[in-house]
């Protein structure tokens, strides 16, 4: 089983930046892929970014050149640093792990989410 704490978020001014942590646990050497996704109310989720074990990155196209993805494999987390944030960006953000179960079948684990903030 996988456990995922997402941390840093909050409230930041347009233009500023924001590093969002997030730490797993568990069986993290199943996991292949991390990632960000995020959530503002009324809209359904959507990819910010993931990354795989072997530093191959993707990011969604509203973020391309402003967010960036990182991963500590021996600190067993993902990192997202946020650059030029807009009140856009404001949005519940969701850390995601893709990794194998007990079973061995492919699975996707979510944190709790962190909340960002961008506001004047």
């Amino acid at each position: 089983q996988v456990q995922l704490v997402e941390s840093g978020g909050g409230l930041v001014q347009p233009g500023g930046t924001l590093r969002l942590s997030c730490a797993a646990s568990g069986n993290v050497f199943t996991i292949k892929t991390m990632g960000w996704y995020r959530q503002a109310p009324g809209k359904q989720r959507e990819l910010v970014a993931h990354i795989t074990s072997d530093n191959e990155t993707q990011y969604g196209d509203s973020v391309k050149g402003r967010f960036t993805i990182s991963r500590d494999s021996a600190k067993n987390a993902v990192y997202r640093q946020m650059n030029r944030l807009d009140p856009e960006d404001t949005a519940m953000y969701y850390c995601s792990g893709v990794g194998r179960n007990s079973e061995l079948a492919i699975t996707v684990y979510w944190g709790e989410g962190t909340q960002v903030t961008v506001s004047s």
